[in-house]
């Protein structure tokens, strides 16, 4: 099957010629004629299948055939996302897919200075990308209106339907139109995650290319057992040893991004952190130092678990393990992606034994385990496994209970009217309570 036969318009095809893309990926072939003709879609496949592709592309092809462009502060499409990296990344595909065609595309996230962007929303923007933090903001402040919004994509959707998020879009939910497409695209859908959307769709069509929560084959995983206290000694001699050049690391910490970083360059080994406390600037030159070679050493919490397309991607190491099984598939994503191959390695201690047990229940299958001669721990790591029953890690603490509804809230979806409503001459909310000091917007 080729482009040509989903029905993709000339300009469309031309622009995937040139990027060299041969020929649709299982999700983009189910995924594109679906959009196109207007459906709700729930899609689960792998990272690095080209599940940006299978809403950019039809979403393009649908808002340009149209005369009419975004009025002053409107929108007609919205790509929610969890990272302002992911932003950054998805609004740079539409921008090259629709080179050759009148549609404009924006990404709005935090960490930046909020006033360009609203002094941007007043021409009006055909696809906005936002977090959901920074979209509120603009909302709350009158820049944002979805009068005109016709379909919504949650990229990334379990993160953005996981307790983390809950809050800010339930106040999105009700300011948005009834009726709408609504597309959810993500690597992994939780059961009660799937529930929670299939609540909020129309007749959704279900894409599932791949088994569920599964990484890609091309990924080599495995654990090496180790002491906590020598994480650190144990990298740098694996990364010496095995002549690595560039590693992608994960660290479960804001501050054990900080002093892993402080010990490699101490070491004058060229190494940046992304972390949601460094400034969104610093986070982009941090990347791109890294995407250009100039950095060896990119060293992460989850906030890049997402959203990271770097090319030719060697390995991924798990420094320490996620709180969330789902995210281990999402980290290692990051390597052997577009069929290349990829090395996942976890340094797992005893204390993460429950963290690993919920990985490869996760996975349905036992992760191999290498101890490397000489780094043998002596605080044994207990057997694990899909059937082992070790108990799951707690779940993250829902963010929320503060959050209030902007005061210029106006309800659309059916699930505002399920809740309690105010009195007949009481006003309407005041704006959402100030977010504490110091607290990033948007991750």
């Amino acid at each position: 099957m080729s482009f040509a036969d989903l029905g993709l318009s000339a300009p469309l095809l031309q622009a995937l010629a040139q990027l060299g893309y041969p020929a649709p990926t299982p999700v983009q072939q189910q995924a594109i004629p679906g959009v196109l003709a207007g459906r709700d879609l729930m899609a689960a496949a792998q990272t690095g299948t080209g599940k940006t592709a299978a809403f950019a592309l039809p979403l393009l092809q649908r808002l340009a055939a149209e005369e009419q462009r975004a009025g002053s502060n409107s929108i007609r499409a919205l790509v929610l996302v969890p990272t302002r990296e992911l932003a950054e990344q998805v609004m740079t595909s539409f921008r090259t897919y629709g080179e050759g065609l009148p549609v404009s595309c924006y990404a709005a996230y935090g960490g930046v200075s909020l006033n360009p962007q609203m002094m941007r929303m007043r021409r009006g923007v055909d696809i906005l990308v936002a977090t959901p933090g920074r979209l509120i903001d603009l909302f709350t402040k009158n820049a944002v209106k979805f009068r005109e919004l016709q379909t919504l994509v949650l990229d990334e959707a379990d993160r953005m339907l996981d307790l983390g998020f809950a809050d800010d879009l339930d106040i999105l939910f009700q300011a948005l139109p009834k009726k709408r497409q609504t597309l959810l695209f993500s690597a992994t859908f939780s059961d009660e995650i799937r529930s929670m959307a299939k609540a909020r769709l129309r007749d959704p069509l279900s894409i599932e290319v791949s088994p569920r929560n599964t990484a890609a084959k091309t990924v080599t995983q495995w654990v090496v057992p180790c002491d906590k206290k020598r994480k650190t000694e144990l990298f740098l001699y694996m990364r010496k040893d095995r002549g690595w050049g560039q590693v992608l690391v994960f660290v479960k910490t804001k501050k054990g991004c900080d002093e892993l970083v402080g010990r490699l360059q101490a070491k004058q080994i060229a190494a940046d952190t992304i972390h949601g406390d460094r400034p969104q600037a610093s986070r982009l030159k941090a990347l791109e130092a890294f995407k250009a070679g100039e950095v060896q050493i990119l060293v992460a919490t989850d906030v890049a678990a997402r959203g990271l397309d770097i090319d030719d991607l060697p390995q991924v190491v798990n420094f320490d393990l996620p709180l969330q099984a789902e995210d281990y598939i999402h980290r290692i994503g990051r390597t052997g992606r577009a069929g290349a191959s990829g090395e996942a390695i976890s340094l797992v201690c005893a204390d993460e034994a429950p963290l690993l047990a919920a990985i490869e229940t996760l996975l349905k299958q036992t992760l191999s385990r290498d101890e490397e001669p000489g780094f043998e721990p002596s605080h044994r790591l207990p057997q694990t496994g899909p059937a082992t029953g070790a108990p799951k890690p707690p779940k993250k603490p829902k963010t929320g209970g503060n959050r209030k509804v902007p005061g210029n809230w106006e309800g659309f979806d059916d699930f505002a009217a399920a809740k309690p409503k105010r009195p007949g001459n009481a006003p309407r909310p005041a704006g959402r309570a100030p977010r504490p000091a110091g607290k990033p917007r948007g991750r």
